[in-house]
C-alpha cells in the first residue's frame, strides 16, 4: 500500500510538472478560446487525478494522459455542438479551429515516444544501444547487425529482442533523476606529495562532474548505469568518465561497480572537529607562542632568521613548531594520527595522497599548506633539499610565490645559502630574487629562515626545565585534538597579535630551508 501511494505521488507530481502547460495549449488550440482551454484542461486534469487516487497505474503514462485528453476533449466538442445547434443549427466545425496538421495530438504523441526513446537509448548499455540504433535508425537487417557485431545471427536476435523490452521498460516508467543532477555539490581537497607530469591529480578533481562522482560513491558502490541515472549523464559517457578516474586511481572498481578511492570528511565530522579543535585553540596556541619565544631567547642562534627579520620569521617557526609537537605529541600520546614521508606512486609519475571535504556552511580557520620543489628525474642522482614552505591562505599570502620551486631553483637557493653563491647559475639567481627568496642590496643573501639540522637534534634532547614544561603541557593538549589543524594556531596568533602581516611583510612568509 505504501509503494503505491508514492508511485501515485509520483506521477501527480510529474503531471503536474510537465503535462499541464502542453496540455492547455493542446486545449487553446483545439477551442481557440483562454477561458474554455483553462475550464477544459482543469476537466482533464480532474479525470487524471481522480484516477491515480482511486489507485490507476498506466503502463504508458504519457499516452494513457493524452488518450484521456483525447476523450475529454471530444466529450467537450459534443456538448458544445449540441447547446448550440439547438439555438441557430450550426455545426461542430464552426467552433473548433482547425489544426494546421493532420492530426496535431497524435502529432505531439509522436514527438513525447521520440523524446522518451532518446532518453532511454542514453541511459542502456552499450550492447544494446547499439543495436538498436543499427536496426531502427541506420536501417540494417539482423543479418548485417550480427556481422557488423561479430556475433551469430541467433544471438543477434535475441540481443534485439532484449534491447526492445529494456527499451519499453525504461519509456514506460517515471524516471526518477538523482538530486545532483540538477543540484550538484561542492567538495574541497587537500593532497599531499608529488603532482602527475599532467598536474594530476588536481588537473582532474577540480571538474564538477567529478567531484559528484567521487561524493556519490563514498563507501556506495555503484553501477555505472545508476550513477548516469543519480547524477543525469548518458550512459557512453558516464562509462567512459568512470573508466578514466579508474585509471587515474581516483575510483576502484570491483566488478561492474565503482567506489571513490580516497576519504572525504562529511559536513558532520568537520563540525565535530572544529568544536574539538575550538576547545584547546587559544591554550595551545599561547603555549607554542611561548615555546617559541622561550626557544629563541635562550639559543636563538641555531634558527638564523636574521635576513628575514624576526617577526617575518615567526610565520615559519609557529607551523614548523606545531608540525614537530603534533608529531612528537602524538606518538607520546600514542593517538592515531597518521602522518606519511612517502606517498603512493600514481600515473605519470605523481606520488600523492587526497582527502576530500564536503563544502561547509559555516566558517573554519584558513588553511595552511605545504609546499616545495617539484622532485628530479627520480633515475638522476641527485641531491635532496630540504627546502618547504608554508602557503597561508589568509589574505591570499599563497598567491605571492610559485606554487613550487624547480629541483634547480631549490638548489640555487640551498647553495647562496651554504654561502656557495659562486657555484651558482646567474640566471637561476635572477629567478630566485624575482620570486623573493633571495634579495640583492650589497650582495645576494637569503630572504627565508634558515634551519641547522644538526644544532636543532641537538637542542631537542638538551631542552631547559622552562622548555621541557611548556612542551608537556602542548602534549596534553594535543591529546584532547591530535588532528587539530595549523590554521587554527595560526589564526589564534593572529587574533592575538603575535603574528603580523602587513604591506612591508616580506612575500616570502613560511619558507625556510635546512642546512
Amino acid at each position: 500500500m505504501q509503494e503505491a501511494n508514492k508511485m501515485r505521488d509520483r506521477l501527480i507530481a510529474e503531471f503536474a510538472e510537465n503535462y499541464i502547460e502542453k496540455l492547455f495549449y493542446f486545449c487553446l488550440k483545439k477551442t481557440g478560446s483562454h477561458i474554455e482551454a483553462e475550464d477544459l484542461t482543469q476537466d482533464i486534469a480532474l479525470q487524471i487525478i481522480t484516477a491515480l487516487n482511486k489507485g490507476t497505474i498506466p503502463t504508458s503514462f504519457s499516452a494513457w494522459i493524452w488518450q484521456i485528453a483525447r476523450n475529454r476533449y471530444s466529450l467537450w466538442a459534443k456538448k458544445k455542438h449540441s447547446r448550440n445547434e439547438s439555438v441557430t443549427g450550426s455545426d461542430i466545425g464552426d467552433y473548433e479551429i482547425e489544426d494546421e496538421s493532420e492530426n496535431i495530438l497524435d502529432e505531439m504523441i509522436r514527438t513525447e515516444q521520440m523524446a522518451l526513446l532518446r532518453r532511454e537509448l542514453a541511459f542502456i548499455k552499450s550492447d544494446y544501444r547499439n543495436i538498436i540504433v543499427a536496426y531502427y535508425i541506420e536501417n540494417k537487417n539482423v543479418r548485417e547487425i550480427a556481422e557488423s557485431l561479430s556475433l551469430s545471427v541467433n544471438t543477434a536476435k535475441s540481443r534485439l529482442l532484449r534491447a526492445r523490452q529494456i527499451l519499453k521498460e525504461g519509456m514506460d516508467m517515471a524516471r526518477e533523476f538523482g538530486k545532483r543532477s540538477y543540484n550538484p555539490e561542492q567538495i574541497a581537497f587537500v593532497q599531499n606529495g608529488r603532482d602527475g607530469k599532467n598536474g594530476q591529480p588536481w588537473s582532474i578533481i577540480t571538474h564538477l562532474l567529478y567531484k559528484n562522482i567521487f561524493l556519490e560513491t563514498y563507501e556506495n558502490p555503484q553501477t555505472a548505469e545508476e550513477l548516469s541515472l543519480e547524477l543525469g549523464i548518458a550512459l557512453p559517457y558516464m562509462e567512459d568518465e568512470l573508466e578514466f578516474l579508474v585509471r587515474e586511481q581516483l575510483l576502484t572498481k570491483n566488478e561492474n561497480k565503482y567506489q571513490t578511492a580516497f576519504a572525504i570528511i562529511s559536513k558532520e565530522e568537520q563540525r565535530k572537529k572544529h568544536d574539538d579543535n575550538k576547545k584547546v585553540q587559544k591554550a595551545l596556541a599561547d603555549k607554542i607562542c611561548e615555546l617559541i619565544d622561550t626557544y629563541i631567547n635562550e639559543d636563538g642562534s641555531k634558527v638564523n632568521y636574521d635576513y628575514v627579520g624576526y617577526e617575518a620569521a615567526k610565520w615559519t617557526l609557529i607551523v614548523r613548531a606545531f608540525d614537530w609537537l603534533q608529531w612528537s605529541a602524538n606518538t607520546v600520546n600514542n593517538t592515531s594520527v597518521e602522518y606519511k614521508n612517502s606517498y603512493p606512486e600514481r600515473p605519470d609519475d605523481g606520488a600523492w595522497i587526497i582527502t576530500g571535504y564536503e563544502t561547509i556552511d559555516w566558517k573554519k580557520p584558513e588553511f595552511v599548506g605545504q609546499h616545495g620543489y617539484l622532485s628530479h628525474d627520480k633515475n638522476e642522482v641527485k641531491k635532496d633539499i630540504d627546502f618547504g614552505q608554508f602557503k597561508f591562505m589568509y589574505n591570499n599570502i599563497h598567491e605571492k610565490t610559485p606554487d613550487h620551486l624547480s629541483w634547480t631553483e631549490a638548489y640555487t637557493l640551498w647553495l647562496v645559502c651554504s654561502g656557495r653563491i659562486e657555484a651558482s647559475e646567474k640566471s637561476y639567481l635572477e629567478k630566485l630574487i624575482e620570486y623573493g627568496y633571495l634579495k640583492k642590496e650589497c650582495s645576494i643573501i637569503p630572504n627565508v629562515v634558515i634551519f641547522d639540522r644538526n644544532a636543532e637534534k641537538t637542542n631537542n634532547e638538551q631542552l631547559t626545565e622552562k622548555l621541557t614544561s611548556l612542551r608537556d603541557d602542548i602534549y596534553s593538549l594535543f591529546k584532547q585534538a591530535p588532528d587539530i589543524e595549523r590554521g587554527y594556531i595560526v589564526e589564534q596568533a593572529i587574533i592575538d597579535g603575535w603574528l603580523k602581516y602587513d604591506d612591508d611583510t616580506i612575500n616570502t612568509i613560511g619558507a625556510y630551508i635546512y642546512l
